[in-house]
């Protein structure tokens, strides 16, 4: 896990500059800042900058920029098969001269080209320089947990970097602030975000997920999908072989994301994607596991019980921390300048205290259950669309809502999932994901407007939404708020559930089998059977990693108050009467 930062185009950028960038990269990379500078030829430079969080092969041999015949990357993430992969290119002749996954990407992408991204399982963002071919390639993994956003003044001229503060202090650009992508955020809120590649700064755009971007010398760049998932339907699969499928290949998962060179650590909750990682590393892997959790005292969101369970049951290290409201305010600026955006919810800032602890005990990766959801069916509304999925076999619909009415009506506080036929009567109805937006909108000095939209990725209104959260929506807010807290301790994040072979398996298992006796995540729970305590599997409740906000912002103090309504650019956006009313109505 690394920071990466570069520019492509006709330009000289000055040494200070350059420094001046590596130096905000020490976050991303403390162990270590370097930089190139290529001449591509006498009209065009390529400048590739790294910073180091040594995870494999500590040694500095394996620094970056790294070289191998005649191609130069600068690359942030890790290949976490990178053994298996090195033992093939070694049967075709390929000498290392290191123990790293770096080396290994670099030798893969020589050998094999593109069709590399598809034989790798792992998390990246990088940049390739080819001398040869006078070329520079971009490449994000197949589900974006890895950053990298670009900023192109003109054609063929590319600034790039991991964090979007990287690419200003390049391209010494102040970016002015994307109003429309504010409004998006404010009005719409956080599943509105990752369905464009827009930043919320002008002109700087991601690199989407699952991507190849090229630039050559003809300032023309091309672009297109390495990874296209295999998605279909098995309706042979029974409940067992999914069952059984699932935990083999969750196994495979976890193993190979325990591979590193120094310890990691495990955020933890009460809830069953967390303890199922946990759990695994534990007793399937003797893993000296080290849990941490971030302690809820509001009965809506606290799983002391669960967590209790969990630690004494598979006998674990584990350090619980209260929520702490001490200088709230003062952390949410300075992580909204980390962020370059704001929080995106309250979780986020739950998150960053708890990458706080970890690196405390001198950790520098930590693992977390992140898309778990969004791939078992773990949301309220993922029981509404089931029973949609299902409505042609009456026996079997009868009992699922009976199931619902029993136990999961009664944990819904979202008022338009309350109707067991809701999307039976509308498969389209949506407006449960922009909840109140037309009355956040009435807060605006001027009216902004956009509808939901959602992409067509697969048959099935359960399975189809799961996918636009896990690729547009819910998982990438995740991973890239997951990955911008940890690096702020200099840590590396990593989620087991998000491996390919892992995804197209959980894509093939029929829908009637996702939920069962009303309990969602039916697949992930007995697959687990046996490896995690069973009164988490069997438990009920869904909480996930949430807290009021006011747990964190004492709104009815009057210098709270104060402080939010205090001159500010926002005024121009909204009507402060509406918004100071809302307070007090608070």
């Amino acid at each position: 896990m690394c920071g990466i930062a570069g520019y492509f185009g006709s330009k000289l950028i000055e040494t200070s500059i350059v420094n001046e960038t590596l130096a905000l990269m020490k976050k991303r990379g403390p162990n270590g800042q370097k930089y190139e500078k290529i001449i591509v030829n006498e009209r065009k430079n390529c400048y590739l900058l790294h910073a180091r969080l040594s995870i494999i092969d500590l040694d500095r041999r394996s620094d970056q920029p790294f070289h191998y015949n005649g191609k130069t990357i600068v690359y942030n993430g890790e290949i976490y098969n990178y053994l298996e992969v090195r033992e093939e290119l070694l049967k075709l002749g390929h000498v290392f001269i290191t123990q790293s996954d770096t080396e290994v990407l670099i030798h893969a992408l020589d050998e094999w080209g593109i069709e590399t991204l598809n034989k790798v399982e792992g998390m990246w963002s990088f940049a390739l320089y080819d001398s040869k071919e006078k070329s520079l390639m971009f490449s994000r993994d197949p589900f974006g947990e890895k950053p990298l956003y670009v900023y192109e003044p003109e054609p063929g001229e590319i600034y790039f970097g991991s964090e979007i503060k990287f690419v200003a202090a390049l391209s010494r650009k102040k970016f002015s602030v994307n109003y429309d992508h504010l409004h998006r955020y404010l009005i719409n809120g956080y599943k509105s975000l990752f369905k464009t590649q827009d930043t919320f700064f002008l002109g700087v755009y991601a690199i989407p997920k699952s991507t190849v971007r090229l630039y050559g010398l003809d300032k023309q760049r091309r672009e297109f999908k390495y990874w296209h998932p295999n998605i279909a339907t098995d309706e042979n699969l029974t409940f067992e072989k999914s069952v059984e499928k699932t935990r083999e290949l969750l196994l495979s998962s976890v193993k190979l994301r325990l591979r590193s060179d120094i310890p990691i650590a495990f955020c933890m909750s009460g809830g069953i994607d967390s303890n199922s990682l946990i759990s695994i590393a534990k007793s399937v892997f003797n893993y000296d596991v080290h849990g941490f959790t971030i302690l809820n005292s509001d009965s809506r969101y606290e799983e002391q019980d669960m967590i209790d369970c969990g630690v004494q049951t598979l006998r674990i290290r584990h350090n619980g921390y209260p929520i702490r409201e001490d200088n709230f305010q003062e952390n949410l600026k300075e992580l909204i300048c980390y962020h370059d955006a704001p929080i995106i919810t309250i979780s986020f800032y739950l998150n960053w205290l708890l990458q706080a602890e970890i690196a405390r005990h001198g950790y520098h990766i930590s693992i977390s259950g992140t898309a778990a959801d969004e791939m078992f069916s773990g949301y309220f509304d993922h029981q509404l669309l089931y029973l949609h999925d299902v409505k042609n076999n009456p026996i079997h619909l009868e009992k699922s809502i009976a199931n619902w009415q029993r136990d999961v009506r009664p944990m819904v506080r979202n008022p338009l999932l309350q109707d067991a036929h809701a999307f039976i009567k509308d498969p389209f109805i949506r407006q449960h994901a922009y909840l109140n937006n037309d009355k956040y909108s009435s807060y605006l000095k001027q009216a902004w407007k956009e509808p939901f939209r959602e992409a067509y990725y697969r048959e099935g209104l359960l399975q189809n939404r799961m996918m636009n959260e896990i690729f547009e929506e819910t998982t990438p807010v995740s991973l890239h708020e997951d990955d911008l807290n940890a690096m702020y301790f200099s840590i590396e994040n990593r989620a087991p559930f998000l491996d390919r072979k892992l995804f197209e398996f959980c894509h093939s298992i029929p829908v009637k089998h996702l939920i069962k006796d009303g309990k969602a995540k039916a697949v992930l729970r007995e697959a687990m059977r046996g490896i995690v305590p069973d009164i988490i599997l069997d438990n009920r409740k869904k909480v996930g990693f949430n807290a009021p906000v006011t747990d964190v912002f004492k709104i009815d103090q009057l210098a709270v108050r104060n402080s939010l309504l205090q001159d500010s650019p926002i005024w121009d956006l909204f009507e402060k009467k509406q918004i100071e009313e809302l307070i007090v109505q608070s």
